[in-house]
């Protein structure tokens, strides 16, 4: 562990509301002297100790690299997925060099290696290393894509709706597919034609080059985010997402309209089995040689047989992070040290005793076509109330300085409260600070828990 008086100059990969969250939540820390966010967006602009670097880009790694050396940055955080499973951890190490024992050498890179990143960069190889593991998950099939496995992928799912009583099937395009690639068909003509434009009409292009196909898991969904060292695994509370675009969860799925935490689906024993089974992933790394440090952000499916997992990701999610780090009362560059130097278990993770919730401003026509460089407004974007943060995401700054939209996701109003009711008010109060035209958001994020 670094000493407390000594300044870490962190490098943030990534512009979305998840970096942003990141940065605010770090330059809170004493340890923390200086951020450089790349590419950054408008938002993290506005914070105290914060350089957005545009002019460098995510998956340049020499260049990331060279900007490194020169800035002296000694942390690396890697906000989205890209970078990692690419293996900027590895390049980093080989550049930099790794941290060293003595502590004056080398970078320390909180995320995982390109090996534990295909974790999410492989959905193959994830589902066949929880079959592996006893990690409870939904029955499936790999195949890859070529005429004779798109036959063979046909036959299964057309086996799958001949069952008594008929199964109904997911489609995953193995690779990153922007979070696009799962599809959930309503009949057996839409999933065989689903498998058509993926594996033979390439329409995720290489991402499509495997494909999984998973019975379909009824129940709630929630998601967890632990930091882990190697070995010792922390969890924040569960959160819940609301992936579909329009109210009542209908609409194509997004990146994620708005989550809640803690989650009040799982009760202390589930929430047992869930860290069970973190463990469990994270051992299992470790016993295969590709060890895992950094976020494990797992997606369960909260069935009648007990949870199981749909996905692993190898980062923070989005927009789950920004709901869970203004819970999180423990130092978090502190956390992100502790788990660098395999310390974790000398860490004590804290969470305030409080509801947060998050609600997404996008553009309209997201998550299809949408306008970018719309001008927008904020009645007070340095709110005097410290209980509601506005996130940005798809924002930036033009050479006047004026904010504008640049993305589908534009921004989001997180609020925290002693109670859940009050997390909600408090965030659609944010949201009436935002104005941009075409604006749209979800008016019932965490309307379920609210009726339970």
């Amino acid at each position: 562990m670094l000493p407390s008086d000594s300044n870490l100059r962190i490098l943030l990969l990534g512009n979305g509301g998840r970096e942003h969250a990141i940065a605010w939540k770090l330059s809170q820390s004493p340890l923390v002297s200086h951020i450089y966010a790349v590419p950054g967006n408008g938002g993290l602009a506005g914070l105290s100790h914060v350089t957005c670097v545009p002019d460098i880009k995510a998956d340049d790694f020499e260049a990331l690299a060279k900007f490194g050396k020169e800035k002296k940055v000694n942390l690396l955080i890697p906000g989205p997925e890209a970078p990692l499973v690419e293996g900027v951890v590895d390049y980093f190490h080989d550049q930099m060099g790794g941290y060293g024992a003595d502590g004056k050498r080398g970078i320390r890179c909180f995320g995982p290696s390109k090996a534990a990143a295909r974790m999410e960069g492989s959905k193959t190889f994830s589902k066949d290393f929880m079959q592996r593991h006893g990690i409870p998950t939904a029955r499936y099939k790999n195949f890859t894509s070529s005429a004779s496995s798109f036959a063979a992928a046909s036959a299964y799912i057309e086996s799958e709706s001949l069952a008594s009583p008929p199964r109904r099937v997911v489609i995953k395009a193995s690779g990153l597919a922007g979070g696009k690639g799962v599809i959930i068909p309503t009949s057996t003509a839409e999933a065989i034609t689903a498998l058509r434009e993926i594996m033979l009409e390439q329409q995720f292009g290489k991402a499509g080059d495997e494909v999984v196909v998973e019975e379909f898991l009824e129940g709630d969904e929630l998601s967890v985010i632990s930091f882990v060292d190697g070995s010792t695994v922390m969890s924040l509370p569960p959160a819940q997402d609301h992936k579909r675009v329009w109210d009542g969860d209908r609409g194509p799925n997004t990146g994620g309209m708005g989550t809640y935490a803690p989650t009040n689906i799982a009760g202390k024993s589930v929430l047992e089995s869930i860290q069970r089974v973190q463990e469990m992933t994270v051992m299992g790394m470790r016993k295969e040689g590709f060890p895992f440090v950094g976020v494990l952000f797992t997606g369960f499916m909260m069935t009648q047989s007990g949870p199981k997992v749909l996905e692993y990701n190898v980062r923070f999610g989005d927009p789950e992070t920004q709901s869970l780090l203004p819970l999180m009362k423990t130092d978090l560059a502190k956390v992100m040290l502790a788990c660098t130097d395999g310390k974790l278990h000398t860490v004590n993770l804290e969470v305030l005793p409080k509801s947060a919730v998050t609600v997404v401003v996008a553009a309209g026509g997201y998550p299809g076509s949408y306008a970018k460089g719309t001008p927008m407004r904020l009645d007070d974007p340095h709110p005097s109330n410290t209980d509601t943060v506005l996130f940005h995401a798809g924002t930036s700054l033009s050479a006047s300085g004026e904010l504008t939209t640049s993305g589908g996701r534009v921004i989001a109003s997180t609020a925290v409260a002693d109670t859940l009711e009050d997390a909600v008010r408090k965030a659609y109060e944010g949201v009436k600070a935002v104005h941009f035209e075409g604006m749209q958001f979800r008016t019932d994020i965490a309307g379920r828990a609210l009726k339970k």
